[in-house]
């Protein structure tokens, strides 16, 4: 279920539950015998381990290199060529008091490592406001031979 609202852009366990609904018989094609209600979705939700997901979302990275792989680059290399770069994101102090940044201001940082040849994210951290690029560096596994681009940071 968490999947298909994934997939389908929804927002809210609100939305999940509305859309399921709306759905009704159609729902057992997609193997959901019945919809199911606001309160179990968070339940599993809360439960449910990240690393779930974190294996699933390598599952996807690895197909989608295998579609990338024969469309032409733009430059001649012969490895993989990365872009690792960060954004940071600011939140409201009051409802987020856990990603303090500054004294009035709330933040987490997102940082990222696209692959160039299909422009898509491989790896995703996300950290407090005041992380620093160059400590990300040391949680990224680097391959031998690729070529890694980044700004100052």
């Amino acid at each position: 279920m968490l999947a298909f609202a994934q997939l389908t852009w929804r927002e809210s366990l609100r939305d999940i539950e509305t859309c399921l609904a709306a759905l009704g018989p159609k729902l057992y094609h997609a193997g959901i015998r019945q919809p199911t209600a606001r309160n179990t979705l968070a339940v599993a939700n809360e439960k449910r381990d990240w690393r779930i997901f974190a294996d699933f979302a390598q599952v996807l990275i690895q197909q989608a290199t295998a579609l990338y792989a024969d469309e032409p680059f733009r430059f001649e290399l012969q490895a993989a060529a990365y872009a690792l770069d960060s954004t940071t994101i600011d939140l409201c102090l009051s409802l987020f008091p856990w990603a303090t940044f500054r004294k009035r201001k709330a933040a987490i940082k997102l940082h990222t490592r696209l692959t160039l040849q299909g422009n898509f994210p491989t790896v995703i951290i996300v950290s407090t406001g005041s992380a620093h690029d160059v400590n990300i560096l040391d949680q990224l596994v680097w391959e031998a031979g690729s070529f890694y681009i980044m700004d100052r940071g």
